[in-house]
């Protein structure tokens, strides 16, 4: 009767791990951060505030996990730029920076003459820090999801969306103050000069869902583009560590499979760095050209 119990507990299949809700609770937003490593660890429940009713719509101010990294993230950008501009006055006055200060000068010096005047010419620096302050920004954001505990505010399309938002009213506004009114009308309303009054209308008719299009779909591209590459790399990486869990209960290969796994991850993770810079920097660089192209619409 025992070797019966037996062989009946051992023919038990253990449940497969849920590798979907694993991405998920990692990925997605949620309500408390966590600090746990097995097991052990503490789970911090963030504050729920009572919502605000604004006649039909009703607002949550409640924060989440990527609103506290997102802050998280400002107060670094400015604690740290601060520090090493006061250490620049201070120190390097008279002669070149080194260290940190020196990396963050080149950093400066390279998007204000090979990134924003390069591509807004006349008065663009006036637009430097706004550009500076998306690049650190954004980067600091990407970076934090990648140190233990933490999570990427930029795989949230809410957050990359109000980033967008922000930059389409900077370009649309700083192309109304260069163009003036009538100048920036034509931009959705563009008529080649010598064209007769039918050919006009027709064009019209055409050029202008096309134009108006055109100015929406660029923040569009700049919201889902950070999105989608933040996302996509932690859920590769993600997807790459269950599968030692998938393969745990084989009693041949789980090892190899666990060690490819760590090793595919590794590569992965180092790919991952390198893509938040570039996400960051892709992405101030194309508010410079928007600016630019807007700022000398012929």
């Amino acid at each position: 009767m025992l070797q019966a119990q037996g062989e009946a507990q051992g023919a038990v299949e253990v449940a497969p791990p849920d590798l979907k809700g694993m991405l998920m609770h990692h990925l997605a937003d949620g309500k408390e951060i966590e600090f746990q490593v097995l097991g052990w660890g503490k789970v911090f429940h963030l504050p729920e505030w009572s919502p605000i009713q604004l006649g039909p719509v009703t607002l949550d101010m409640s924060p989440t996990k990527h609103v506290v990294f997102m802050l998280a993230a400002a107060v670094i950008c400015v604690v740290v730029l601060s520090l090493v501009g006061r250490v620049m006055q201070r120190k390097y006055r008279d002669r070149a920076p080194s260290g940190f200060a020196n990396a963050v000068e080149a950093i400066v010096v390279y998007f204000r003459d090979e990134v924003v005047r390069r591509n807004i010419g006349h008065g663009a620096d006036g637009y430097t820090p706004y550009i500076l302050t998306l690049f650190f920004f954004i980067l600091t954001m990407n970076l934090l999801g990648l140190v233990p505990f933490g999570a990427t505010a930029t795989g949230n399309i809410n957050v990359t969306a109000a980033l967008a938002i922000l930059t389409f009213v900077v370009v649309e506004v700083s192309g109304m103050r260069a163009l003036g009114p009538m100048g920036y009308a034509k931009t959705i309303f563009f008529v080649p000069p010598g064209m007769s009054k039918l050919g006009a209308g027709m064009m019209l008719i055409i050029m202008i869902p096309v134009e108006f299009i055109g100015k929406l779909t660029k923040p569009f591209a700049l919201a889902i583009r950070l999105f989608a590459n933040m996302t996509a790399g932690h859920t590769l990486v993600l997807a790459l560590l269950g599968m030692i869990f998938m393969f745990a209960n084989l009693s041949l290969g789980k090892y190899a499979i666990a060690g490819a796994s760590v090793g595919m991850v590794v590569a992965v993770f180092m790919l991952e760095i390198f893509v938040a810079f570039l996400q960051a920097y892709i992405f101030a660089m194309l508010t410079a050209v928007f600016i630019g192209l807007i700022r000398h619409a012929h």
